[in-house]
């Protein structure tokens, strides 16, 4: 079994819509407006943008999680929480043994967003 769609609250469609194309740097797979519906494809799985949905908390891999904090921010987005090493995960219980990472930043519909990264260590 794998994940297929998660979706997300969205007030003001179009707005979202720019808010994500943005910071998945892809144009939307379709929008729907009315009824107020949007899709994105994130490595296989649909993100579901809709105005009927609950909020959602949504945690996204980026390469380096303090420059995708630096692009954003550069860009006028709310950055809700630094990065910062959230969990030091010296015997690679998630992953290649090293520090994740992770900031949160606030979406163009009050969602926050979590940016996630691994910094490996040791060889």
């Amino acid at each position: 079994m794998k994940f297929r769609q998660v979706a997300q609250k969205v007030i003001d469609v179009n707005r979202a819509v720019a808010f994500y194309s943005e910071l998945l740097n892809q144009q939307p797979l379709a929008v729907f407006d009315p009824p107020g519906l949007a899709f994105f494809d994130v490595d296989g799985v649909r993100l579901f943008l809709d105005v009927n949905a609950t909020s959602t908390l949504l945690y996204f891999e980026v390469a380096d999680v303090s420059e995708a904090v630096e692009e954003l921010r550069s860009r006028g987005h709310e950055i809700a929480e630094e990065p910062h090493i959230i969990f030091p995960d010296e015997a690679g219980i998630f992953d290649r043994p090293g520090n994740e990472w992770l900031a949160f930043v606030r979406d163009s519909e009050g969602n926050m967003v979590g940016l996630m990264s691994r910094e490996v260590t040791g060889s």
